[in-house]
């Protein structure tokens, strides 16, 4: 984890202008989130991405596409398809579909919450900070260890379990 690098909103700009050509019309939104979108947090040096298209059943045809700019595909859920890109991994790529799941609405609602409360910001900082040197690889209890802070300030933000994008 390294402190916010203020060339993060200028790399998702620029991988944005990538993506929206590949996706044209298809892309209803991409944003920037996860940490490396909320101006002071610490972060991995990845930035993520997360790219809204209407329909989950469209989704897999994307995969070659971004094969061809340099994505690889990672994973599957029923919220979203995970792609990364670099070695080291420089970014995420995450598909999330009108249609299906609350994945785009709790980054979303998450992000905008710390970006605005900045005591909740430097909260989630120290508690990534604190779960590394437990889970210093940075999964496993790392990433269950931030359920609970996560889960709250979703629900400071207004999140209802079950909530979808169009919700």
């Amino acid at each position: 984890m390294i402190p916010y690098q203020k060339d993060w909103p200028a790399k998702f700009s620029s991988e944005k202008e990538l993506l929206q050509k590949l996706f044209g019309a298809a892309a209803l939104q991409i944003e920037h989130i996860g940490s490396s979108s909320i101006p002071g947090l610490c972060s991995k040096p990845i930035v993520d991405i997360a790219i809204m298209i209407e329909n989950h059943e469209e989704a897999d045809a994307y995969t070659e596409p971004l094969s061809k700019v340099g994505y690889k595909f990672h994973s599957l859920s029923t919220e979203r398809h995970f792609y990364t890109k670099g070695d080291p991994i420089e970014y995420h790529v995450s598909i999330a579909y009108a249609n299906r799941g609350g994945f785009w609405k709790r980054q979303i609602l998450f992000r905008d919450y710390l970006r605005t409360h900045f005591e909740a910001r430097d909260e989630y900082a120290a508690l990534k900070t604190d779960l590394l040197k437990k889970a210093p690889t940075g999964k496993g209890e790392y990433l269950s260890g931030k359920t609970d802070f996560v889960y709250k300030i979703l629900t400071l933000a207004g999140w209802k379990k079950g909530q979808k994008f169009r919700d």
